[in-house]
């Protein structure tokens, strides 16, 4: 399959050639160092710990169709206030298309964009900007027979986001996708590719993209993955790539949503809880994904990336919250909930893992004011955040 492979890459590069040569010349300008002087290093060490405008703009349908109120600027200011100085931006661009055949992407939307971007900007916060699920057009697709029709619009896409957001100075950074389903070595190697027509186009813009920092995500965002079958793009920018990962382990305590006949949900983790799994809540304790497993996970990320040189972006992580009627199990699980946000964040941080909390309106009232409302959580992300020390 591997000669498969490198056919679609001479395939997809001679189709750039054909249509895009012109494009290129149009759209590339001198490099421009001015207010990029952070390498990924450099940059991740500021960041004290991010969160994520989630169910917003990547939303299908429009960016109030998960149940989120429109995005102000006041919203991004709360979330300054609370500790965060970054913003994870989940995009959909797909359905703001004027079509399929250009990929031209709606202005209306790319103002839109902006707007957000620039809530984060003026109250100097970094912005992590990407391409999300967005109908999973890229990663549903990380297969030989998909490879050139999917690079031609990685391109396109990325030709335009470049360009408009050119002029950004380091404290915005782009990902070239989100949670990218390669299993395997061969489908490892395609979504490369993806990810090798990211860097291009970024790169190829020119001015403040010369030197942008710009971030890759593993093969499904797995860190096991990630130390495996994942071999990095190049770069013709030395230090200026991040890895991202995400961490819903254990899916159990983390992600699931009903039980199921090989297991039950686990309302219950980490050291001490064990007690609460007990009568009506007895298997409710996750007897994996413990902290030595947690620990284990952000070893492999120190190992293979932070201690060569490269950093990660943990870019989304967190734990649903279960109701009881009761409110001394209710108590105990949301305090299991903001231990677990704790060890997360801090081990994150000392194995080089910049963390950013996936966060839908749970934490947060996004209707009043940002009223924390999960205040486990939020007080364990902090205590995480100021014990945890980046290795760099």
């Amino acid at each position: 399959m591997k000669k498969q492979s490198n056919i679609m890459i001479i395939l997809t590069i001679f189709l750039f050639t054909c249509l895009d040569a012109q494009a290129q010349k149009d759209i590339s300008i001198p490099p421009d160092k001015t207010g990029m002087e952070s390498d990924a290093i450099q940059l991740s060490s500021k960041i004290t710990m991010g969160w994520n405008l989630g169910n917003t703009l990547e939303a299908i349908g429009g960016e109030t169709h998960w149940g989120n109120p429109v995005t102000t600027e006041a919203m991004i200011k709360e979330i300054k206030a609370l500790g965060y100085n970054a913003v994870r931006l989940p995009c959909a661009w797909d359905q703001y298309l004027e079509d399929q055949t250009s990929y031209k992407i709606k202005d209306w939307w790319m103002s839109r964009v902006k707007e957000v971007v620039d809530y984060c900007i003026n109250n100097d916060m970094y912005v992590l900007l990407n391409i999300h699920w967005d109908g999973g057009w890229l990663e549903n697709n990380c297969t030989p027979d998909k490879q050139a029709a999917v690079n031609i619009k990685q391109n396109a896409l990325w030709e335009q986001i470049a360009v408009y957001f050119r002029d950004y100075d380091e404290r915005l950074i782009f990902a070239g996708c989100n949670e990218p389903n390669a299993k395997n070595e061969e489908q490892a190697e395609v979504l490369r590719s993806y990810e090798q027509t990211f860097i291009d186009a970024v790169r190829r813009s020119g001015g403040r993209n010369a030197y942008r920092n710009l971030v890759i995500p593993s093969p499904e965002t797995n860190i096991g993955l990630a130390g495996s079958i994942m071999k990095l793009p190049e770069d013709w920018v030395e230090n200026r790539m991040i890895l991202e990962v995400h961490y819903y382990d254990p899916f159990n305590f983390c992600i699931m949503e009903k039980d199921e006949s090989w297991g039950k949900i686990a309302y219950f983790w980490g050291k001490g809880f064990e007690q609460y799994a007990v009568g009506e809540y007895e298997g409710r304790f996750s007897t994996w994904g413990l902290e030595d497993y947690l620990l284990e996970q952000f070893q492999i990320i120190k190992r293979n990336f932070t201690d060569k040189g490269i950093p990660t972006f943990l870019g989304e992580f967190g734990v649903a919250r279960r109701r009881f009627d009761d409110p001394k199990m209710q108590l105990a699980h949301d305090q299991s909930r903001g231990y677990f946000y704790q060890i997360v964040t801090e081990q994150a941080k000392n194995h080089g893992a910049v963390p950013f909390i996936w966060e839908i309106g749970g934490v947060f009232d996004r209707r009043d004011n940002m009223r924390i409302t999960d205040p486990e959580v939020y007080n364990g992300m902090l205590r995480g955040a100021a014990a945890g020390k980046y290795p760099y």
